[in-house]
């Protein structure tokens, strides 16, 4: 019996393009101004210091910023840099710049579940910060009620069974308890390592699901089938 639903955001609940489309260019364009405006704060003091240990040098601020520009435009998926952006990103959402996309079918879907009693929460490799964010400013209103908890690439690698086992820790249950949606084949590998039911969204009909159930959108996920 399914427990708890874990999922993915980028391709899965969201649309891909919202992402790489708003998101990134919103942080990337304002990345420089940011940093040196808070390079005094505790938090982006914190955040400044993990990009130089990950760099191996001690960099000045320009050299920070020129660090955080080119793992933005390679689309890595570094801790630090995911926090910096969900700090640029909190504005955006405040100021009314863009609202979080969120597929209606998931909406629906994620509220439907959360009635049946099943316990909600996301893992992406986007900061706890900026999946709040997403959810909080959703083109549906405020959805975070929806969800028990967030986790983000602080508790593993999405590609790594240890992830999946830190996560089934964190919320007390057994792999075949809880579900996990995503986009990509293997996250959905790494999490079913630690038993745990997995489903691929394929919307545009692109990918090779694998051993993984496939669908196209949440209307065709049924939790009470696994």
């Amino acid at each position: 019996m399914i427990k708890a639903i874990v999922t993915d955001i980028e391709g899965t609940t969201s649309d891909i393009a919202f992402v790489h489309k708003v998101l990134f260019p919103y942080a990337r364009e304002r990345m420089a101004a940011f940093v040196q405006a808070e390079q005094n704060n505790q938090a982006v003091i914190e955040q400044l210091q993990a990009v130089r240990d990950l760099a191996g040098a001690e960099l000045d601020v320009a050299g920070v910023i020129k660090t955080l520009i080119q793992w933005i435009d390679d689309d890595q998926k570094i801790t630090p840099l995911k926090a910096l952006q969900g700090m640029i990103w909190q504005s955006g959402y405040e100021n009314g710049d863009f609202t979080g996309h969120v597929y209606n079918d998931a909406v629906a879907n994620l509220k439907r579940w959360q009635q049946q009693g099943i316990a909600l929460y996301v893992f992406s490799s986007g900061s706890v910060k900026a999946q709040k964010l997403l959810f909080g400013y959703s083109d549906a209103g405020d959805m975070t009620p929806l969800f028990s908890g967030y986790f983000d690439t602080k508790i593993g690698a999405k590609r790594e069974r240890a992830a999946y086992d830190a996560i089934l820790a964190a919320i007390g249950l057994q792999g075949g308890e809880v579900l996990f949606l995503s986009d990509v084949v293997a996250e959905l590998d790494a999490a079913a390592e630690a038993g745990i039911h997995t489903v691929l969204l394929d919307r545009d009909h692109t990918r090779d699901a694998g051993v993984h159930t496939k669908v196209d959108g949440f209307d065709a996920i049924n939790p009470a089938a696994l």
